[in-house]
């Protein structure tokens, strides 16, 4: 059997450079993230954003909204335990560190609270949730409900519970969407729907509702 004990001085600096470079991955997928999770004080109605990992349909939401937040979801106490209830694949519940340690930058999220007139507000806007749980995702951002998007999620949730708008609807039309023309044609399966409206994780976390309470680094 092939002993791995170096036999050198060279073999104990190469395992010495890897050993250091394994750590510093670790820590990186880790460590940080936790830093970055532990930072952050939760409250049930927080709405917390961040960058999914790269891909064509992330690119295209950041590029044409002209921000980092490619996702977003709302903060509910489940037990003892903090989640976030997100639509990615279908409406679920996903536990809070597990969320921040998918964001892209070693786990960079924002977090966003209702302002103190609003908080009266909380209960029926997480209760407003439960309808649209198990519901698939929208690739092609319609404002029904057969479908449903990580930020219009959050938008119904809190116009079901209040009669009211939290950010504003955009036009496709109205954003940067011709650089990404080709990833639009794909997911929508046809010409780029330029008139319709959606509600986009960045004028989402706009609204006059919120303030930011944790930045992440963004």
């Amino acid at each position: 059997m092939t002993s791995i004990v170096p036999k050198s001085k060279w073999g104990w600096m190469r395992l010495t450079v890897i050993v250091a470079v394994l750590v510093g991955v670790l820590a990186w997928l880790l460590f940080i993230p936790g830093v970055r999770y532990l930072s952050y004080s939760p409250e049930e109605g927080d709405i917390v954003f961040q960058s999914l990992p790269h891909m064509d349909l992330v690119d295209a939401i950041e590029g044409i909204t002209g921000s980092p937040y490619s996702h977003c979801g709302v903060v509910v106490k489940d037990g003892d335990a903090w989640m976030v209830v997100e639509s990615i694949g279908t409406v679920r519940k996903t536990p809070l560190f597990q969320w921040v340690r998918r964001g892209r930058g070693a786990g960079k999220f924002a977090a966003y609270r209702l302002k103190e007139e609003h908080r009266p507000n909380i209960p029926k806007f997480i209760a407003a949730i439960e309808p649209f749980m198990k519901r698939p995702y929208d690739f092609r951002y319609r404002m029904d409900d057969e479908y449903i998007y990580c930020s219009e999620l959050v938008y119904k949730a809190w116009q079901n519970a209040t009669g009211g708008e939290l950010g504003v609807l955009k036009k496709l039309g109205e954003m940067n969407w011709k650089p990404y023309e080709d990833t639009i044609r794909k997911y929508e399966e046809g010409d780029p729907p330029l008139e319709r409206e959606m509600i986009t994780p960045r004028h989402l976390s706009e609204a006059t509702q919120l303030e930011e309470v944790h930045s992440g680094g963004f």
